[in-house]
């Protein structure tokens, strides 16, 4: 299991609680975070102190100074990094929550040392060079929580009215099979660690199961999202792919795509993003609506949707210093 130490620019990450639990999320669902540093905080950043008090992140404040105060607090992030990789032996992952070509030369260095690095930052603000240098890396628009998809079709809770938490749990499931490894399957023992990692109160009996099993077999049973299996003693959970009453997956029309794509970047506007790459978004609605097709809304290309979109004043089209186009949110 990977230990992580984790440094985030708040600046880049747009310190919005739901968008920095959304990026712990992501780093527990790999491993345990060991240590973790936030730079940039100030007073405005108020409303994240019960996220990173009860994940023991350590704080750096702004002190704003002269034009230099932003690479003052990147080359703090660098030494601080090399610091926790030279010293703390217990740790072999970094995530960098930042998009800045100025880190390169210290992720290749943890890189040289065998650490992996994961790196995570607004794709406005992201230089390629930083996003190809890191070992994986994943744009906070996808890490963050996407806008609600339409009422699913397929089959409903089984055996009266859904309860939230149980709903939820198996959103989660769901989230930390799809994500975890790259399998189709993992260890029910693996899971549950992982669950712990990110809700450390958790525990199958408030859902009224005596045991782990019991409790995955009442969620496959009454959801239908996960299969659970009894492999030689083993149990393994894997999402329920081919299951009866599948989901029917919503449909991109001339008639309702507009509404579609309203919410998304409304769901962007609420993570506290000013701007987006397009393919962000493309790859947004592609996760909803896995059939869309541009031509299928009357357009050749996706960057005539972006202009479509333009003259109904949700957006702006702009290009950045590299001629790449991003959208602004208005």
């Amino acid at each position: 299991m990977a230990k992580f130490a984790v440094f985030i620019d708040l600046e880049n990450c747009g310190a919005k609680v739901a968008t920095l639990d959304s990026v712990l999320e992501k780093v527990k669902i790999r491993g345990d975070i060991l240590l973790g540093k936030v730079y940039g905080y100030t007073d405005r950043f108020s409303d994240l102190k019960e996220v990173l008090l009860s994940n023991t992140f350590t704080v750096v404040p702004s002190l704003r100074y002269g034009i230099a105060q932003k690479n003052n607090a990147d080359i703090q992030l660098v030494i601080d990094a090399l610091e926790v990789a030279y010293t703390n032996d217990l740790i072999d992952s970094f995530c960098i929550v930042s998009g800045d070509s100025d880190y390169v030369p210290l992720v290749g260095k943890l890189k040289s040392m065998g650490k992996f690095v994961l790196g995570i930052s607004r794709s406005e603000a992201t230089s390629n060079i930083f996003l190809n240098a890191c070992n994986e890396f994943q744009f906070l628009e996808g890490v963050s929580r996407k806008a609600a998809a339409p009422e699913r079709k397929g089959r409903k809770p089984a055996g009266g009215e859904e309860t939230v938490a149980e709903a939820d749990l198996n959103k989660l499931i769901v989230s930390i099979i799809d994500e975890a490894t790259g399998m189709d399957e993992m260890y029910a023992s693996e899971l549950k660690g992982v669950l712990t990692r990110l809700r450390p109160d958790f525990n199958e009996k408030a859902y009224g199961c005596a045991s782990f099993y019991k409790l995955l077999a009442k969620l496959s049973a009454k959801y239908g999202d996960i299969y659970v299996k009894n492999d030689n003693f083993n149990v393994m959970v894997s999402i329920n792919a081919g299951m009866e009453g599948a989901e029917v997956h919503p449909q991109l029309t001339r008639d309702n795509w507009k509404e579609a794509f309203a919410a998304q970047l409304s769901a962007y506007k609420d993570g506290g993003f000013e701007r987006v790459n397009p393919s962000i978004l493309k790859a947004d609605i592609l996760t909803t609506y896995p059939d869309f097709n541009e031509r299928n809304i009357g357009f050749k290309r996706f960057s005539d949707v972006m202009k479509q979109l333009e003259k109904d004043g949700l957006v702006k089209v702009e290009m950045d210093e590299q001629r790449t186009m991003l959208i602004k949110l208005l």
